[in-house]
């Protein structure tokens, strides 16, 4: 029996709904999967001068089971995907991913058989981040993007995303 069939939509569980979703968009746990070049990028996202701990994701949590949000950066080959998604579906609900950069989104200058051509092919993306590579700041941007979805999103009428298929390579 679930929260909502309970107690319905009362003034008690819209406020901890309310509750939940500002506790999760202010301590968002990011799964770094640095794959390429723009994991520099990524990671001086944490220094001072930019300093992402004002938003409660300065912890890289390199275990899927720990993290709430995946951020990829660099360049995603047909072999690698398959490794991707399956961070991703160890990664406990609700999640949230960000591609960072050209390769992540589009698969950048590497037109190539071995090179997926975005990784909202085989993960449902929130939010994608230009640049090549992307400076610190859009990420920045692009985790305040998240936030405000996190920040919509209801714990009551939570429903997982679909998932699209793995590429397979011809």
């Amino acid at each position: 029996m679930g929260l909502e069939s309970a107690f319905g939509e009362s003034f008690l569980t819209t406020q901890i709904d309310a509750l939940i979703s500002w506790a999760r968009k202010n301590s968002l746990w990011p799964m770094p999967m640095g794959i390429s070049c723009c994991a520099i990028e990524m990671m001086s996202a944490a220094d001072p001068r930019f300093d992402i701990s004002r938003f409660g994701s300065e912890v890289m949590r390199f275990s899927p089971r720990q993290s709430d949000l995946m951020i990829v950066a660099g360049t995603v080959t047909y072999k690698m995907a398959k490794v991707v998604r399956k961070i991703y579906d160890q990664m406990p609900e609700p999640k949230w991913v960000i591609a960072m950069g050209a390769c992540a989104s589009s698969g950048g200058m590497f037109r190539s058989y071995s090179v997926v051509q975005g990784i909202d092919l085989f993960v449902p993306v929130d939010v994608f981040v230009a640049g090549c590579p992307p400076r610190p700041e859009n990420l920045l941007a692009a985790l305040l993007e998240i936030r405000k979805k996190v920040e919509k999103s209801s714990v009551l009428n939570y429903k997982d995303k679909p998932l699209p298929e793995l590429p397979v390579l011809n």
